[in-house]
């Protein structure tokens, strides 16, 4: 197996059993190896790898699952004397395992990658010399080890696999974008990625060979109720390995199973605010669920879609700089719209329409022009700086009349032109030069437990930075002591389902 023909084949054994031979004191004493080995012969019964545990007091051999409970009997037999004594405490089988043997220069990385796909071996055994190791798993995890093993000793593409909960607008260009990029992921990243599961609220789709052009086909006659614990049965029914699920939803209830998703081996990627927004105990409880399971969670687009802005944050944290504030329009969404609204004649009612219908929106405008979008980002942010602040800290200024709060969507949209002689009077009341921006403000003394979150509609002087915006393109300034007045400003397109799919790619790559 370690000539070079063959020094990446994996020797692949199914149908085994060990038999564990437990007691205390017996350990080093000459001959128990062979009569172990003896008796099983006598009962032509062919023994593999054979282990000791010294922590353990403990020996495990392998035999053929057919064999395991006449190895037991002729063991339990063999050894009566020691089993009175107390010598011998114990004689058992653990049956539905694998044998893999490989030869590996990096057995750490290997155990590293198997540990973070919940795949511990029952028993090892290696050649130090010939670099040589047998490993036992449990049948149920066999070709996921394998495919994991191969992946690393042959160097081949690692295959990740996704499960796309949400298929509306950033979910279906997600999708598309993977489908169109795999073929260039794999020849130059060596990641095989392969969409397995499309969920929507209602109903998910599952393909273990990876979704092709056909997908919404495929998702449209899909039969299966959409629920986490289907995605997980499956994804262990079918042995798959590096599991990530990408939430493009909007959703309160799908974020409820992040804990769940993450115990079960599932790292997490997220355009979905929600979480990172919900009551502090729940922020902490699922960092410390992520911490304990080893596994990841990515959302750098839950501010400022495609923009590097939490990583930017998160380091600047990290190394010890001193944050002060951060402020800009943190919406695509309003950002479109009053840099729109501000330059031209149109009506604020024609204004919204025309950001819906570009897709610049949430389904509901109304989440946009409540404001609470932008505090959500604002919160994510002063979370991102270890504060603790809560979503009712933030002074949130509502752009919809209270009128319009508690009507249905379809009612909502039908009425938006009684917003019109507001906005209107709004804009022809600003200085001359003036133009108006919806601005978040993350201030005060940011080394505290809280900072101060400010949300509202702003004049500002055109020819300043949040003055010159262009079409849907956020801005956020990060001040911090060591640049003094100097902000770092990071600015570039806000909104849109493109953005935003090629920034949860990014995290699925990471």
């Amino acid at each position: 197996m370690n000539t070079k023909n063959n020094i990446h084949e994996i020797k692949f054994l199914k149908h085994r059993s060990i038999i564990k031979f437990e007691g205390e004191d017996f350990l080093g004493e000459i001959g128990i190896d062979g009569r172990i080995f003896k008796a099983l012969t006598l009962a032509r019964i062919s023994v593999g790898v054979i282990s000791q545990q010294a922590i353990e007091n403990g020996l495990s051999i392998l035999v053929q699952e057919k064999d395991s409970e006449k190895a037991v009997n002729c063991l339990i037999d063999e050894f009566e004397a020691e089993r009175k004594s107390g010598k011998v405490s114990q004689i058992y089988s653990i049956n539905n395992v694998s044998v893999l043997g490989f030869v590996t220069e990096d057995f750490n990385k290997i155990l590293s990658e198997l540990a973070r796909n919940n795949v511990f071996p029952l028993l090892l055994n290696q050649n130090a010399a010939e670099k040589r190791v047998n490993i036992v798993v449990t049948s149920s995890q066999d070709e996921k080890a394998k495919n994991i093993i191969e992946s690393e000793i042959s160097k081949k593409p690692k295959t990740v696999h996704l499960a796309i909960i949400g298929h509306g607008n950033v979910g279906k260009t997600l999708i598309e974008q993977l489908l169109a990029s795999s073929e260039d992921i794999r020849r130059r990243k060596k990641v095989d990625l392969k969409v397995v599961a499309v969920a929507n609220s209602r109903k998910m789709a599952f393909n273990k060979k990876g979704f092709g052009n056909s997908w919404k086909d495929e998702v449209e006659a899909a039969e299966h109720p959409s629920n986490v614990e289907a995605l997980i049965h499956f994804s262990k029914a079918n042995q798959l390995e590096n599991l990530i699920v990408v939430d493009n939803t909007a959703s309160t209830d799908f974020v409820k199973n992040y804990h769940t998703l993450a115990e079960n081996g599932f790292d997490l990627v997220s355009s979905n605010k929600i979480f990172n927004t919900l009551p502090i105990e729940e922020y902490r409880k699922l960092r410390y669920t992520l911490n304990k399971n080893n596994r990841r969670y990515l959302y750098e687009t839950n501010v400022g879609a495609g923009l590097p802005l939490i990583d930017t944050i998160r380091l600047l944290h990290l190394s010890g700089e001193n944050i002060t504030r951060i402020k800009g329009v943190f919406s695509g969404t309003l950002s479109y719209v009053f840099n729109n609204f501000s330059l031209r004649d149109d009506q604020f009612s024609v204004i919204i329409n025309e950001a819906l219908e570009k897709g610049y929106t949430e389904p509901d405008p109304r989440e946009d022009l409540s404001g609470n979008d932008v505090a959500r980002k604002l919160l994510i942010l002063a979370r991102e700086l270890d504060l603790i602040n809560e979503f009712k800290d933030i002074n949130i200024q509502n752009l919809v009349p209270d009128q319009l709060l508690s009507v249905s969507r379809a009612e909502f949209l039908s009425r938006l032109n009684e917003l019109d002689e507001e906005y209107q009077r709004i804009k022809e009341n600003q200085e001359p030069g003036h133009v108006l921006r919806y601005v978040g403000d993350l201030h005060g003394d940011l080394q505290k437990d809280k900072g101060e979150l400010d949300v509202n509609l702003i004049s500002v002087p055109a020819g300043s930075a949040l003055g010159q915006l262009k079409g849907s393109d956020s801005i956020f300034e990060i001040y911090t002591e060591s640049y003094g007045e100097n902000p770092i400003v990071i600015m570039g397109a806000g909104a849109g389902a493109k953005v935003t799919a090629r920034g949860v790619f990014g995290d699925i790559l990471r």
